[in-house]
């Protein structure tokens, strides 16, 4: 039976808190099996990966082929049906136009005591990016990871998607072609990342990786960060709808199991003012589940994570919203702007009665990777910065650094560094 809360209860702050603190992450403790992974996969290279790819793969990559070849993703993207390619087409283009419109202007200026500082951003060479594989396809992920790192100037990008036999969908293959994707490699999981961050003799490191995956793909990326630069740590999918009663309670139920049919620790959360509104929206997801084909799925994350939470005015949803701090934020009431210009914490907010979650993650432009698990708090989607680094400069001439450097001589004898403070008192000795 899905939650079920009021702001009027007695109880609510309790429960509301039981609800926002509740871990949906996978509840195995993996880090040891992939720490075990990774140092299998930096000791003995390309041998660990064919064994691992084995096991957990079912396909010798020998056998199979390691690398997928360009004439292969090419015929991929040239064998599409028309309405497909058209429809990849549309989305590629609207996501390469909103993240080319994200890289960042470089920074050179004088100052008033006659510095010159800046600063310069400078792509990474090489980029990994892990696609989620198998028999389904995400050809929207491939577009979202490849797309950015082009746009941010990223020399090389290598992608990684598990193959089960041997297999990778048609479609990712072709999103992969049409996004520029110079590598596919038939390798997935914890052995991929680990592949990608450290090399082994078939695959050259990469700088930063990026993508979502299963919870050992996850805590691969947490371990490896350092070594390489990382996107985020993904969990579970997650929407928030903030909805009136003058909503279509059909729409609003699609929207919340938009979410739900992803995986059975996905969450939806359903805010409204409406009792008989929030009625309505139970009986249509209800009669949604009976014909949806992945029913399984998105009736165990509905009624194992899901929520309904009545309030008595909308506006008291906005700090419950931010305590959330929801991959994606549905605000399908009449003033949409008023309610967003409060709201602080949200991966991805979907402004309007006609904008529903879903057509972010295809065609709208912005990016879908995005922070779960209450990280938007602190941390935002994908973007091309994600594969860009800033390098700042500094020039003084003789008179700039007098009229700096006293300052720093001082500070660095406070903090008992007396070759920092010569460092800079020998060059205004000599004027």
């Amino acid at each position: 039976m899905v939650l079920r809360l009021s702001i009027s209860d007695a109880d609510f702050d309790q429960s509301f808190d039981a609800l926002v603190n509740a871990r949906r992450e996978a509840d195995d403790d993996v880090s040891a099996d992939v720490r075990a992974i990774i140092r299998d996969v930096r000791d003995r290279g390309d041998e660990a990966v064919s064994e691992l790819t084995s096991k957990f793969d079912g396909h010798d990559l020998e056998q199979t082929g390691w690398r997928v070849s360009k004439a292969e993703s090419a015929a991929a993207l040239e064998g599409l049906e028309a309405s497909l390619r058209v429809a990849l087409e549309l989305a590629a283009l609207r996501i390469r136009d909103y993240h080319e419109g994200q890289v960042p202007d470089n920074r050179d200026y004088m100052d008033d005591a006659g510095v010159r500082i800046g600063a310069r951003w400078n792509a990474v060479e090489r980029a990994g990016i892990y696609i989620p594989g198998g028999r389904a396809a995400y050809p929207s992920s491939v577009l979202m990871n490849a797309i950015p790192a082009k746009a941010a100037g990223v020399e090389h990008i290598i992608m990684v998607t598990p193959a089960p036999g041997g297999y990778i969908n048609p479609l990712v293959l072709a999103a992969a072609e049409l996004a520029g994707v110079d590598e596919i490699w038939r390798i997935g999981g914890a052995q991929a990342v680990a592949a990608l961050a450290y090399g082994t003799e078939k695959i050259k490191p990469v700088d930063v990786i990026t993508g979502p995956g299963n919870a050992w793909v996850a805590e691969a990326k947490r371990q490896v960060y350092g070594v390489v630069g990382i996107d985020m740590v993904a969990g579970p999918s997650e929407i928030v709808v903030v909805a009136d009663g003058r909503n279509d309670p059909d729409w609003i139920a699609a929207d919340l199991l938009s979410q739900a049919e992803h995986d059975p620790t996905s969450q939806s959360i359903l805010f409204t003012d409406d009792a008989k509104f929030a009625d309505q929206v139970t009986t249509k997801i209800n009669e949604q589940l009976q014909v949806l084909s992945t029913s399984a799925t998105a009736t165990t994350s509905w009624n194992d994570n899901g929520a309904i939470i009545l309030v008595d005015r909308l506006e008291q949803a906005i700090p419950l919203v931010d305590r959330l701090a929801a991959e994606h934020l549905e605000l399908a009431v009449d003033d949409p702007d008023a309610m967003f210009r409060k709201v602080r914490h949200a991966g991805s907010v979907f402004l309007g009665r006609h904008t529903p979650e879903a057509v972010g993650d295809y065609v709208a432009g912005p990016n879908h990777v995005l922070p779960t698990g209450r990280r938007a708090r602190f941390s935002s989607g994908l973007s091309v910065t994600d594969f860009m680094k800033r390098t700042s400069f500094i020039h003084c001439d003789e008179q700039a650094l007098a009229n700096i450097g006293p300052a720093a001589v001082a500070l660095a004898e406070s903090e008992g560094l007396p070759a920092h403070a010569a460092s800079i008192a020998k060059r205004l000795d000599r004027r």
